[in-house]
């Protein structure tokens, strides 16, 4: 690791308090590869990471990287059947994990071929000497502790696959994009000159350590210019609020149902100040209400600057420059070396103003869906990756997120983007969150429905379609509104319309 051998005495993570230098953290690493070396593991080998926010998900990831081995972070709040798809797609040999998760694999293990488990004690005291899977696990600390600092490792070529990161599968069962050492190395390295993160930076990481947000923008850019990485294991207000104050953090990057959170418990002016060091906060992985965004910079005294990725290109794309004006409602412009573009359905490029499919292009891009070149040939085509995003552009080249394209709801022959509607209700005083679907209508073809949290019982439907009719054309108005005291969110805090459209169908 560069940054080690430039910085070796710096910080380059903190855990519970404790801080651990490059020169250490580098060293951990490589004795963690050795060892996966000697237990048999080589160059392509699929090793899969079932782990929390911890140092053994950075000690796992980046040893296994330098073992030549191929890395396949998973949930680990996923249920035995959604892991065990993933851990037989993906020919998975070996499993990093916590002794909390093992219970999962008890019973998965005889369907799947693992040789190895290698397992971290997370201090809670389960006992696993009488596990039936007891002969294949590997104490992970000890496996550390034995092995040799004098490993170099195989030779690792820019294309050899280092992570394949299986989508949220929201249209199916989820896919593995393959991404080579080039694409995280590329996107990580951009990113970090182009937000300028740099060896002072203190860099919260909430969101989850397995998803490609956190990976690239909270360990792999601070990493790559010698920053130092804050874990927190569980999103928390208090938490973040905690560790922003008592290590002076500077970076932050959060979804925007964190920043919901965060808006809502930071109420007094303590909490809002121990954002008082931060450079700047980063929204992605949905978009972020102009509503939410403004109301947060206010109390908190703190620029967001909001970007759009996907796994497929490792995954950042496009980011609000930090050295001129932000503009509300845009993801921002292309980042250093990647290339975004929006296109008609035969390719070609509109006019600005206009919607279309964004498509993006860069040495970021994936290599492909493991195990399913038809779907490859699908979305990456001519160089270009097809984002299945519906965008436009402005003559300055800021771009703008109008909706998935399978998310676009058709009222009578006129579109209806559901991000457009969400707009209007977030701005309204009394609403928390909103998410909007469409429903199938034998007139229309289909309707607006919205979910909406409220912030107060006395919220009437009839109230949010008045608000709405002065705020939108009438076949964008919600046919119906369902209160509801949560909205279904995944494990990175995004909020799942195909959940709604499930509940919707049983209604």
């Amino acid at each position: 690791m560069l940054t080690a051998q430039r910085n070796p005495d710096k910080d380059a993570y903190i855990f519970q308090g404790q801080p651990v230098t490059y020169q250490e953290f580098d060293a951990t690493v490589t004795k963690f590869a050795s060892k996966l070396s000697e237990w048999g593991y080589t160059k392509g080998d699929h090793i899969a990471l079932v782990s929390g926010n911890s140092p053994l998900f950075m000690i796992g990831l980046y040893g296994a990287l330098r073992a030549g081995v191929t890395v396949i972070p998973i949930n680990p709040t996923y249920t035995a059947d959604e892991m065990s798809y993933i851990l037989k797609n993906g020919d998975v040999k070996a499993v990093m994990t916590m002794d909390v998760f093992m219970d999962k694999f008890e019973h998965m293990d005889q369907c799947l071929d693992v040789y190895h488990y290698f397992v971290a004690d997370t201090g809670t005291g389960i006992d696993l000497s009488s596990s039936s899977l007891s002969a294949k696990m590997k104490p992970f600390a000890r496996t550390v502790g034995e092995g040799r600092l004098d490993f170099s490792g195989p030779s690792i070529d820019d294309q050899d696959v280092a992570a394949i990161l299986y989508t949220s599968g929201t249209t199916g069962k989820p896919k593995g994009a393959m991404l080579t050492h080039q694409n995280l190395y590329s996107n990580a390295s951009d990113v970090a000159d182009y937000l300028q993160i740099n060896s002072d930076d203190r860099v919260i990481a909430t969101l989850p350590m397995f998803h490609v947000f956190c990976l690239t923008v909270c360990l792999n850019a601070p990493l790559v210019n010698g920053g130092t990485v804050l874990i927190v294991p569980k999103f928390s207000p208090q938490e973040v609020f905690a560790t922003a104050e008592e290590y002076q953090a500077t970076i932050f990057a959060g979804v925007p149902t964190m920043y919901n959170y965060l808006l809502h418990t930071g109420k007094d002016q303590a909490q809002a100040r121990s954002f008082r060091h931060m450079r700047f906060c980063i929204s992605g992985g949905s978009s972020l209400p102009v509503a939410l965004l403004e109301s947060f910079e206010k109390q908190f005294d703190v620029r967001v600057s909001e970007g759009y990725g996907l796994s497929e290109a490792s995954p950042v794309t496009a980011f609000n420059p930090l050295d001129r004006p932000r503009k509300a409602g845009s993801i921002g412009q292309n980042i250093k070396n990647v290339k975004n573009k929006v296109v008609d359905e035969l390719g070609e490029e509109v006019a600005v103003g206009e919607v279309g499919e964004l498509v993006v292009k860069g040495p970021n891009v994936m290599k492909g869906y493991y195990k399913l070149p038809e779907e490859t040939a699908v979305t990456i085509r001519d160089g270009w990756l097809y984002t299945g995003d519906m965008a436009c552009q402005d003559e300055e080249g800021y771009l703008y997120i109008v909706d998935r394209k399978k998310d676009m709801i058709l009222v009578g022959g006129y579109n209806v983007y559901p991000r457009e509607v969400e707009e209007v209700l977030y701005k309204h005083e009394d609403v928390t969150e909103v998410a909007v679907v469409g429903a199938p209508d034998s007139e229309l073809g289909e309707t607006v429905i919205s979910y909406v949290v409220p912030k107060h019982p006395s919220l009437t439907e009839e109230e949010l379609n008045d608000y709405c009719k002065d705020h939108l054309a009438k076949y964008k108005i919600p046919s119906r509104i369902e209160f509801m005291s949560e909205l279904p969110k995944n494990t990175t805090g995004k909020i799942l319309r195909k959940n709604l459209r499930e509940l919707l169908a049983k209604s």
